[in-house]
């Protein structure tokens, strides 16, 4: 059951990302883009996440387990370090430059194109360089 509830999100979250334009890297620049041609539409595919995100940490909150009867992972650290600025600053960076970031990027290996593919195996590359400096 575990493995159909994370296909269905999965499947539900790539068709989100295709019909709201995130996975069109021109308007994901044209968001970015805060001093020239801004598309500012995407906002409303932010809102559209983080609104319902909060009504579900509110709800998880009060609860010991998941619906599939698992406990929820532990808070995150709060901790602002070198890591996490850095890291910040090549999502930021990479998000700029390919218009991808790495859940439209998988979603977009689905109608093809050079330019999703390539950044997704340089993601999966940067991953493994990463786990094998830290």
């Amino acid at each position: 059951m575990r493995v159909f509830v994370s296909l269905l999100s999965g499947v539900v979250f790539g068709l989100g990302l295709m019909v709201s334009g995130m996975t069109d890297t021109q308007k994901v620049r044209g968001f970015l883009d805060v001093f020239g041609a801004w598309d500012p539409t995407l906002i409303f595919v932010l809102g559209g996440a983080v609104l319902p995100m909060v009504v579900a940490w509110r709800v998880a909150a009060k609860r010991k387990t998941s619906p599939m009867g698992e406990a929820y992972p532990g808070k995150p650290s709060t901790r602002l370090d070198g890591k996490l600025v850095l890291g910040a600053l090549l999502f930021g960076v990479g998000w700029g430059l390919g218009g991808f970031c790495p859940g439209p990027a998988m979603a977009s290996l689905s109608y093809g194109g050079w330019g999703g593919l390539v950044f997704v195996v340089a993601m999966f590359a940067g991953m493994a360089i990463e786990r094998r400096l830290a």
